[in-house]
């Protein structure tokens, strides 16, 4: 809720940035943790900042009741507080401020700042949440080195943990015990960290490059020690990864993790002390499935991948941000490959680029990797920022080549370690240390959108050459038009008509709006391999025929484009359904039928060959429409998948018994990919949702020694209305109900359910004893299930699903306005549907905007929503 000293809404403009007025040499943090309320007093060195433009000392604060001031030792009271600051006029070069604040966790619903979860004092400080807890220079440009002393009751908060290295401990009178921490790097305010609670701890340890012991501790509740030893060994491999890959090591003597279960975020990354939600730290076979096993390794290898890209080297301003963010995405994405299979895990990540970044770029929310202008900070945690933010940072290494590229990060760690730096200053380290230009690179940060790449092709047999010819263009987003040419790398292969590589990858470069590139000693026509592992983000559109794409789905030697190939022939399929539901696709599915024979054969990557046969997920396709109409796009994707059914069911209840589990569970990546192979098949095999498939649904579940079948056979069964379904449904919640998060998923496997009963299932959710508003990964697993992943249901005629979602973002702005606006990203798009969908979403978000004291995080999105 915004409070007494909040402030209207305003605009933020990166052109406005000027240097902190003071810089903050050193902080003492004390932390009183008493019943009903927590008294922080604040201690700190200020000295006028020489490149600052005011002599005013402005701090920003919210929620919290000032005690006492004191300047220099002395009290002090020649000081206003009006619309979240506290302004101290021209206080002098140096000197010490101290303020003693009451601030009420327990109170704070909207889990930033300091807040309790479970009776445990937990802290989210990034963007700007600090200022919920002292009044501060809350912006990432100012560092400083903090000294914390926590204090609390020692029975109910045995642990207290802050950044750092452990100086000091102790008891106190009553009871109550003390501990001081020191981080010894200055860091801004946003990666202060502090927790108390009583909770477990596992224990391990790390030996460095130089030698160095590290200590590694995970706490978690009570009961739930026996689920972390997937992150610590995730935790172990990145700091290995960091030091091989990137030289990178870690330089204090303890490194803490902690799992809360009210987070907004998935995990903070700050210094020495991450917080994660509970779901990116947990991982057993019976309550976690393959993909939260991966997003476990994936999101603790980010979480500490920033403790040299973020909290070493750190923004300048929010602007900024992708500058950690896109960066760290990168590196934890290049991580996950080298544990993993590379191309399938490129695969997952450009399916999520498109289906939702991609979405984000066709909205009116559209925006930079560097913006120009925000309004709420915490409303740019998005996909641009983090994926398409990625992206850029691939294709400098592809530019570059992976060896220059580490000696551009290296310059980069070197120049900048202990500062807050700019992308600029990024991209200037990766075109010093290789000589380039990369001036029009740079364009990809302030130009929003997703570019579109045609590409034509010729052959000229007389004089054996191939011509690649591409036309680049970009859509016109908010405030943004007439955009420049992109510097686009452009990863290319040849192959003649036997499957045979011609040309290995080459790294093309394009520059210009029209540019052609001429491949000489050509016998015969030979089939282009366009865009290789996704080399640039774009929206690629060639000439190739459907034989072409053939060839390449057989014998590409890229994963990624094999699997791309398929993909396009599949869309060019739907497409062709929905313009004529009676169209021939019999070469289509008998493609199909050759995958599922080389499944049936043991050849390739069966997680590959799992990504092959799966369709292009609805929001993918939807990015194709001009205008989109969900029912329409999942009547024509559901026909084709009955019609491979109906070809080749024999061929795929042989290639589901081959992938039957064979023993012992294990997260190798071949039994991964034995899994997702079977789930794959399973989806078709039930996609009719009759009475044979519920049976084969259920002995699935029976079947299953762990969470990613059990998960396959609820999903299968989700959209069913056979007694099977209610039955397994049933069992789950009883087997898993003193589990959080596998209730998370219990929620989450009906709010997608395709099915008439929908909305009666929906409202018995909302109503159900476990459901909780006020705790981000309840509310996610029903609303944000539902209303990203069932966009035929979502997308109802009636405006059902419009009004399920209205309502609980309204019910939310005064609870956790943050996760109010989050939940606002399914309307965005509102103008790209039917004329009917689109007066109903927009009717959604008009009633939104319309609500009474509105948060700014939700006026921000709602309001340029409706703009667009």
């Amino acid at each position: 809720m915004r409070t007494e000293n909040a402030v209207a809404p305003k605009t933020i403009y990166l052109k406005d940035y000027t240097p902190a007025p003071y810089l903050a040499k050193q902080v003492n943090l004390s932390f009183n943790l008493l019943p009903g309320k927590t008294i922080v007093t604040s201690s700190v060195d200020y000295v006028k900042n020489p490149a600052g433009v005011s002599s005013d000392l402005v701090l920003d604060g919210e929620d919290q009741t000032v005690i006492s001031v004191a300047l220099n030792g002395q009290p002090f009271e020649d000081y206003t507080i009006a619309d979240g600051q506290m302004t101290i006029v021209n206080p002098g070069h140096a000197f010490s401020l101290t303020i003693v604040s009451e601030i009420h966790p327990e109170a704070n619903t909207a889990l930033e700042g300091l807040y309790q979860s479970q009776g445990n004092y937990c802290t989210q400080c990034e963007a700007e949440g600090f200022r919920r807890i002292t009044y501060y220079q809350d912006r990432p440009d100012v560092l400083s080195v903090f000294t914390v002393r926590i204090e609390a009751d020692a029975l109910a908060y045995p642990v207290m943990l802050s950044n750092g290295n452990l100086q000091e401990e102790g008891m106190l009178a009553d009871g109550r015990h003390f501990r001081v921490w020191h981080d010894p790097f200055p860091k801004p305010c946003y990666l202060f960290a502090l927790v108390a609670g009583d909770l477990e701890r596992v224990a391990d340890t790390f030996t460095t490059m130089t030698g160095r012991k590290v200590d590694l501790h995970i706490y978690v509740r009570a009961g739930d020690e026996g689920q972390c030893s997937h992150a610590m060994a995730s935790l172990k491999k990145s700091m290995q990864w960091d030091e091989e890959v990137y030289g990178r090591e870690y330089q204090l003597d303890l490194f803490n993790i902690v799992a809360v279960s009210d987070f907004n975020m998935g995990a903070m990354e700050n210094t020495s002390l991450n917080v994660f939600n509970t779901a990116l730290v947990l991982a057993h076979q019976e309550t976690a499935t393959d993909s939260d096993f991966m997003s476990v390794e994936g999101v603790i290898g980010h979480e500490y991948f920033h403790n040299w890209t973020g909290n070493r080297v750190t923004c300048r301003d929010w602007f900024q941000l992708s500058l950690k963010e896109g960066f760290t995405v990168f590196r934890d994405q290049e991580f996950s490959a080298d544990m993993n299979s590379r191309a399938v895990l490129r695969i997952d990540d450009v399916n999520t680029l498109r289906r939702l970044q991609f979405s984000e770029d066709g909205s009116p929310l559209a925006h930079a990797v560097q913006p120009d202008q925000f309004i709420e900070i915490s409303n740019f945690y998005t996909k641009t920022i983090y994926d398409k933010g990625a992206e850029l940072i691939r294709m400098q290494h592809t530019l570059l080549g992976a060896e220059t590229f580490r000696k551009a990060t290296d310059l980069y760690f070197d120049r900048f370690d202990g500062q807050a730096v700019t992308c600029d200053d990024f991209v200037q380290c990766m075109a010093d240390a290789s000589g380039r230009d990369l001036s029009q690179f740079f364009r990809w940060y302030k130009q929003a959108g997703t570019p579109s790449l045609q590409v034509s092709s010729h052959y000229d047999a007389s004089h054996q050459r191939y011509t690649l010819t591409f036309k680049q263009s970009q859509p016109d987003t908010p405030e943004q038009t007439n955009k420049q040419p992109l510097h686009i790398p452009v990863a290319v292969g040849l192959l003649d008509a036997f499957g045979q590589e011609l040309l290995p990858t080459r790294v093309l470069e394009v520059t210009e709006r029209e540019q052609t590139f001429t491949f000489a000693d050509m016998a015969d026509r030979p089939v282009p391999s366009i865009l290789r592992g996704f080399s640039a983000p774009v929206k690629l559109e060639t000439d190739l025929s459907d034989d072409d794409l053939r060839l390449l789905q057989v014998y590409d030697t890229d994963g990624f484009n094999k699997w791309e190939a398929g993909q396009t022939l599949a869309l060019r399929t739907i497409q062709r359904v929905m313009d004529q539901p009676e169209a021939d696709i019999t070469q289509f599915v008998a493609d199909i039928g050759t995958l599922i024979a080389q499944g049936l054969s043991g050849q390739g990557d069966k997680a590959l060959l799992a990504r092959a046969l799966s369709l292009p997920l609805l929001g993918v396709i939807a990015q194709h429409q001009a205008v989109i109409d969900p029912a329409a796009i999942d009547a024509a994707r559901t026909a084709i998948l009955i019609q491979i059914k109906r070809t080749h069911k024999e061929a795929l209840a042989a290639l589901y018994d081959l992938n039957r589990n064979s023993g012992e569970f294990s997260m190798t990546p071949e039994a991964m990919g034995r899994r997702a192979l079977q789930h794959a098949v399973l989806e078709i095999l039930t996609v009719t949702n009759g009475t044979g498939c519920a049976a084969r649904s259920k002995a699935h579940y029976d079947a299953a020694d762990n969470m990613t079948d059990r998960v396959t056979a609820l999903a299968c069964l989700a959209d069913s209305d056979q007694p099977q379904r209610a039955e397994v449904f049933a069992d789950f919640y009883a087997r898993f109900k003193n589990y959080p998060l596998v209730v998370d998923k219990w929620f989450s496997l009906q709010a997608i359910a395709n099915r008439e009963q929908i909305f009666e299932d929906l409202a018995m959710l909302r109503n159900h004893a476990d459901f909780n508003i006020k705790n981000p990964n309840r509310v996610r697993s029903l609303y944000s299930a539902f209303a990203i992943n069932n966009p035929v249901k979502f997308h109802d005629p009636s405006g059902k699903g419009y009004a399920f979602l209205r309502d609980v973002i309204i019910e939310l702005n005064t609870i956790n306005p943050q996760i109010a606006a989050r939940m606002v990203t399914p309307l965005r798009e509102w103008k790209r549907y039917t004329p009917a969908l689109q007066a109903q979403m927009q009717a959604a978000l008009e009633a939104i905007l319309a609500t009474p004291n509105l948060s700014g995080d939700v006026f921000e999105i709602v309001s340029k929503s409706l703009k667009g």
